[in-house]
């Protein structure tokens, strides 16, 4: 093979290396050759497996020659000269004569110049290394990258960071099987290499991540140490160019246990967590009643103008009422939510005799009976699981400001809710959202803010694809202009099929782990090929596939192990497994 022209302006024939051809182009009529996509037969000395990157350089009538980059997506065997299927046997025993051969399907990923012919059968077709493989990951392309794992030829696959913090497109939303798909764990991965790792460059001391730890305790122990990390894992990570080390800088943040004391309601971790609440003032003013209701979407159409006036009426209260002191409400003094709740109801029934119009509306203005209950209903039992994150002047000694959630004090802020009842859930994670977005409209004027990268788990239940809440709103307004605010969703959820679409598909990197397989044959699934979603059916934790905007073809990678640990039993400088502790998804998979 002829050595390629030097690269002369970023899109020009790559100069690689002299390499032993693996194949040629084939060009038969079952197997054509075309610019998008052509067929290689494979030496027999060598072999080509899927996920490959290869190079192929076809000469143009005029003497010109095309470079056509791609990436092996599907490798079948046959034997030439066997019709039956009987004849394998024949063959084995040297009866009948025949020729195994092995071809190899490659999917065009970038062609320079861009010529769009097919490659001339019998070019020879060689693995893409250096300069040529970065021109067929478009990685040439790229001003500031990030690492997104490692390939299965051992090399660093990065991604455009263009994409991800909001310059051009942002937003990363990963699928996958519970429990076996790694999905949090490449969600904390993708932060590890954004701070860690230097990717962000300057920007990394401003940029900052909200965590919400849905599912047991993973999450609060990013700044421990994994000691189940072997020799074997470091070197991925030093070959990634990232350190092997826990998160420098993270917050920990549980909610408030009932009592008169703000402790947090944590499970094994205690030491370094500080408990969240919001005062009565907190929620009446900044309109958080709405939140309660996050799971009504059936009924909100009906609910919505009792909340609505419910929340004006307690936003005038809190304004009226002295400074520092408890709610006011004609006169009486709300101590805490059930006091609050109280008032509500009083205030709400048509035909309660409260001194003043009934916050509900009263003759032709009101809302119907059976509305006002279902809103009390659903307020009171809201109440049982939200009620102690919502404080009157129970902690008398205590100033509320050291116990919200800000993510300005650390890079990185895990708020724990998996102790949470599913409303109190819904609660926090729509109040947080609303919170960080009024934060940044607060501060608008940057072109390029610092990021805020937002892990949301479980998307599904707070954006799901029928019906609408408060919540959904949010996370709708996120994906669809939060990068203008600098605030990045990387949501993760195990059906992208029951997330809302406009959710999913704003979101420039699509990651999906192990999939089930009828939801693989999703049409949500389509950016994958049909070869990727079979075998999405049978990845391994710690293996992914990603789609990026530049690349038409998604790539396989692997990451390693989590250096941070995530459960109690892996800190420690000789962490042992605990009695009955069969360790997480990467030990329970060979690599």
């Amino acid at each position: 093979m002829t050595a390629a022209r030097e690269r002369t302006n970023g899109t020009g024939p790559v100069d690689q290396p002299q390499a032993q051809a693996v194949g040629l182009v084939l060009g038969t009529e079952q197997e054509p050759s075309t610019p998008l996509g052509f067929w290689v037969y494979v030496d027999p000395q060598r072999y080509l497996q899927l996920d490959d990157v290869v190079h192929v350089r076809s000469p143009l009538p005029d003497g010109e020659v095309i470079d056509l980059y791609g990436i092996v997506d599907e490798v079948r065997a046959h034997q030439e000269g066997a019709s039956f299927t009987s004849d394998v046997q024949l063959v084995s025993d040297g009866v009948l004569p025949a020729q195994s051969v092995v071809a190899a399907h490659v999917a065009v990923t970038r062609i320079e110049p861009e010529v769009y012919v097919p490659p001339s059968p019998g070019q020879p077709v060689v693995l893409a290394t250096g300069e040529a493989q970065r021109a067929a990951l478009f990685t040439d392309t790229m001003d500031e990258t990030f690492p997104l794992g490692i390939s299965r030829a051992g090399d660093v696959t990065f991604g455009n960071l263009e994409f991800l913090d909001g310059t051009n497109g942002a937003h990363v939303n990963i699928s996958g099987i519970s429990g076996v798909a790694t999905k949090t764990s490449y969600a904390t991965f993708l932060l590890h290499a954004l701070f860690e790792g230097g990717s962000l460059g300057q920007r990394a001391a401003n940029s900052k991540a909200l965590i919400f730890n849905v599912k047991g305790e993973d999450l609060l122990f990013l700044d421990k140490p994994n000691a189940r990390l072997d020799d074997g894992e470091r070197t991925r990570y030093a070959q990634l160019g990232l350190p092997a080390t826990p998160f420098a800088s993270v917050g920990f943040l549980a909610p408030v246990r009932g009592g008169d004391q703000p402790m947090p309601d944590t499970g094994s971790r205690q030491e370094g967590v500080t408990g969240f609440f919001w005062t009565l003032r907190d929620f009446c003013e900044r309109g958080y009643l709405r939140f309660l209701f996050a799971d009504a979407e059936s009924e909100l159409s009906q609910l919505s103008y009792v909340v609505d006036a419910v929340e004006a009426q307690l936003r005038i209260a809190a304004r009226k009422s002295p400074a520092g002191a408890n709610i006011v409400v004609d006169g009486s003094s709300v101590g805490t939510f059930d006091d609050l709740v109280d008032v509500i109801e009083i205030h709400t029934d048509p035909e309660g005799d409260t001194g003043s119009q009934p916050w509900a509306g009263a003759g032709a203005t009101a809302a119907s009976v059976g509305t006002i209950r279902a809103f009390m209903r659903r307020l009171n039992a809201a109440s049982r699981h939200v009620g102690h994150l919502i404080r009157g002047n129970e902690f008398a000694e205590t100033d509320p400001a050291d116990h919200r959630i800000d993510t300005a004090r650390h890079q990185v802020t895990v708020v724990d809710i998996h102790r949470l009842h599913d409303r109190a859930q819904r609660f926090v994670v729509g109040v947080v959202l609303s919170e960080q977005i009024e934060a940044r409209e607060g501060r608008r004027g940057s072109d390029r803010p610092p990021p805020l990268f937002v892990v949301v788990d479980e998307l599904n239940k707070y954006a799901p694809r029928d019906g609408r809440s408060p919540i959904k709103e949010l996370l709708l307004d996120i994906a669809e202009r939060g990068r203008s605010l600098g605030v990045i969703l990387i949501g993760a959820q195990q059906t992208a099929s029951e997330v809302e679409s406009r959710v999913v598909g704003q979101s420039s990197f699509r990651v999906v782990g192990r999939l089930d397989a009828a939801e693989a044959g999703r049409g949500e699934y389509r950016f994958l090929s049909a070869a990727a979603r079979e075998r999405a059916r049978l990845l391994k934790p710690g293996t992914m596939i990603v789609s990026q905007p530049e690349l038409p073809v998604p790539l396989l990678v692997q990451f390693p192990r989590p250096a941070w640990a995530t459960r109690p039993s892996e800190v420690g400088e000789t962490a042992a497994v605990a009695d009955g502790d069969s360790g997480d998804v990467f030990d329970r998979f060979d690599r």
